[in-house]
């Protein structure tokens, strides 16, 4: 075995919430930094697509926990989760405890992939598996790498695409993503 993946554990919990007075906020994502809370980062779903959101007097905010299979957190009833992360958002000041009109949880395994100290050999599982006629690894958990939900999507295409036209290569699924630059700006 020449790699050890890891894999991150996520925790969402989205809840529909009563408009603030200020409008929402213009951002999908924010990273969460306070070291007093467990949420590591809220999506805006409003602010994805208008076709996300029921209700546009509503907002949608999507809370992200990271945690392991094994973690308590991980094994926490729903209930107690959407409590958690309501006093969260009241803790950051994000919202007033009333706000909180709706929720829901989903528990993601393997979300996101994680190296410990094989990433530099990551090349050798790339030739590896490359030279298997008829795989196409994709996405995150298929490629091993960090890719967002458009970016996994356009791997998928581009083997759909190999496959139709008889290719072997992988270099253009490979290749999703691969720039260095940060790319997801706002046209």
């Amino acid at each position: 075995m020449i790699a050890y993946v890891k894999k991150q554990y996520f925790v969402f919990i989205m809840f529909q919430m009563l408009k603030s007075v200020n409008d929402i906020i213009p951002d999908n994502w924010i990273y969460v930094q306070e070291p007093d809370v467990q949420v590591c980062r809220l999506q805006i779903f409003n602010n994805w697509s208008p076709y996300l959101i029921k209700d546009p007097s509503t907002v949608w905010v999507g809370m992200e926990y990271m945690c392991q299979e094994q973690d308590e957190f991980w094994r926490m009833p729903d209930d107690d989760l959407k409590r958690l992360a309501i006093d969260e958002l009241v803790k950051i000041g994000f919202i007033e405890k009333q706000q909180a009109l709706d929720g829901v949880v989903i528990r993601m395994p393997k979300a996101y992939p994680a190296y410990f100290g094989t990433y530099a050999r990551f090349s050798e599982i790339r030739t590896f598996t490359d030279g298997i006629e008829n795989l196409f690894l994709i996405g995150r958990n298929g490629m091993h790498r960090y890719n967002n939900q458009d970016h996994s999507m356009l791997t998928a295409m581009e083997a759909v695409h190999n496959i139709i036209e008889g290719r072997s290569g992988r270099g253009r699924i490979w290749g999703v993503n691969a720039e260095q630059d940060y790319h997801e700006k706002k046209g």
